[in-house]
């Protein structure tokens, strides 16, 4: 049974069934994407003064990034065009470009990620706090009361390991690239801060009242930027294997009905546009703002 209006447009609508569809789960997405930026606005607005982060964001990888989705939408844009012209192989040339573009703006994503995974900040006994990237930390085997260096810490935050004692190494002290302030406050605006010296910090286990990584949990502003970055991020992983399959095995379309697999492919390009549209918002307000 052949299924009416996939390739021509309804009369009702002016639009094939596929670009109307697409249309309508844009719109619920929008509500999605609009409801978590308002809540960015309202936390944002609701902070302490002094208390929401300024300059923990790598403006160069952000800038990179966009500058990548915004490749890759001229990529996909130039793929529909080839479908509607009838060049196949331009097809195939700009789909591999924009899934290439695609998967570098999910690694440089992961880097960030990582980032602020291996960056601790640690609470200390005399009130001062140690702020940096993680280096090694230094263990003792319980069984054999020898000292192990590591290059990986044995948790996220410090308090998740039965102070310092897991899996049968206790923790002796840990060795940040960073450095030690008196005012928590100092770690907030960095942008402020101009010439920040960092250096090796070494911390020891009885001079630990706390220690936590820059994970989601970490405060507001992390937990917001994870939210909205990693739902973004799910975006473009699920446009990437769709484009993939058009690229792949969908392609075999191609020559039992072009029409159709050209309409796919607008279709794929307009979710595509969407989810760049979507990062053109959250650089300037997570990474400038």
């Amino acid at each position: 049974m052949e299924i009416p209006y996939t390739s021509k447009p309804r009369p009702d609508t002016g639009l094939y069934n596929a670009k109307l569809g697409i249309w309508l789960f844009l719109a619920s997405e929008v509500m999605l994407f609009g409801g978590l930026f308002s809540a960015y606005v309202l936390l944002r607005v609701g902070a302490a003064p002094g208390e929401w982060p300024h300059g923990w964001l790598n403006v160069w990888l952000g800038t990179l990034n966009t500058v990548i989705l915004a490749l890759s939408a001229i990529t996909t844009l130039l793929a529909w065009v080839a479908c509607k012209v009838g060049n196949f192989r331009k097809f195939k040339f700009f789909h591999a470009c924009t899934i290439a573009l695609a998967l570098t703006f999910l690694c440089v994503k992961m880097y960030e990620y990582h980032d602020k995974w291996i960056h601790y900040e640690i609470k200390m006994t005399d009130g001062r706090f140690a702020d940096g990237h993680f280096e090694s930390a230094v263990y003792v085997d319980q069984a054999t009361h020898q000292e192990v260096e590591e290059h990986r810490y044995r948790g996220n935050a410090f308090s998740k390991v039965s102070e310092g004692v897991t899996h049968h190494y206790e923790l002796e002290s840990v060795t940040l690239e960073g450095r030690i302030v008196t005012d928590e406050k100092d770690l907030m605006d960095l942008r402020a801060q101009k010439h920040i010296e960092h250096g090796s910090v070494t911390v020891e286990r009885a001079h630990i009242k706390s220690m936590e990584n820059y994970g989601p949990w970490h405060n507001t502003f992390l937990a917001i930027y994870f939210t909205l970055t990693g739902l973004h991020a799910l975006h473009i992983l699920g446009g990437t294997l769709v484009i993939g399959y058009l690229w792949g095995p969908g392609r075999k379309m191609w020559a039992t009905d072009p029409e159709r697999f050209t309409n796919r492919i607008e279709i794929s390009g307009l979710f595509w546009h969407f989810v760049d549209l979507v990062w053109i918002f959250l650089f300037p307000v997570l990474y400038l703002m």
